[in-house]
């Protein structure tokens, strides 16, 4: 590692509930010179606004927002991301340390997973800080546990096509629906499957429904969570 430079974390916000926000979180967030988020999609400011109301004293910190944009095109995801992690470097090799926000935890579907190792191959250090995983969350919400015993949990990002994964056994947890809730939904009732859903979890406009009766409006932070029968 480059001697003299700052230091980049992943931080784990949680997903919505600021009183979700771990100690170690907090510490590395008010320690950081810099605070970094995606420019474009659904949480874009989100894992922000999370971390200012958890800790009103850092909205004076420099806010450097990061063009990130929510697209399939491998291409373009490539290029988006040498830049943003172009943008770190410029401000770790002058010694600053930036804390990129993201929610639930950086490891689970972050886009915060590409700047990661871009930097590490850069020279400098980079670290991940874990935060309070959406779908814990969402069973907490639910009361039901995901899983027990010898029971199998697979975690699907819905809007890539989930019909392989709903063959699968065990606990199926389905992230990020978005716009292709309602083939997804559609799917489940095919296969009569009994599904539960959260979206927002922890957010002022939470949603829980133990069953699902009647439509539901595509939300990108919607969690199903799918259950074998007798489970």
């Amino acid at each position: 590692m480059m001697k003299g430079t700052g230091t980049l974390y992943g931080v784990g916000v949680g997903p919505g509930d600021p009183r979700l926000l771990t100690l170690r979180a907090a510490d590395v967030i008010c320690g950081s010179p810099v605070l970094a988020v995606p420019g474009s999609g659904s949480d874009s400011r989100a894992a922000y606004e999370i971390a200012k109301a958890a800790l009103p004293q850092i909205e004076g910190k420099e806010l450097l927002t990061l063009s990130m944009p929510m697209v399939k095109d491998r291409v373009a995801l490539n290029r988006s991301h040498d830049q943003a992690a172009l943008q770190l470097a410029e401000r770790l090799q002058a010694g600053q340390d930036v804390a990129f926000l993201t929610l639930g935890d950086p490891s689970i579907y972050s886009t915060y997973s590409y700047l990661h190792r871009r930097v590490q191959e850069m020279g400098f250090e980079a670290q991940m800080i874990p935060g309070v995983p959406s779908f814990c969350a969402a069973a907490a919400k639910l009361g039901e546990a995901l899983v027990s015993g010898g029971e199998a949990m697979h975690l699907l990002p819905a809007s890539y096509g989930v019909e392989e994964g709903l063959r699968l056994g065990g606990t199926r947890v389905l992230m990020k629906a978005g716009r292709e809730l309602p083939e997804v939904l559609c799917q489940l009732h095919e296969r009569g499957e009994r599904a539960m859903l959260v979206q927002n979890c922890g957010m002022e406009n939470e949603r829980v429904c133990r069953r699902l009766e009647g439509e539901v409006s595509p939300d990108y932070f919607t969690i199903l969570i799918v259950k074998e029968e007798g489970e």
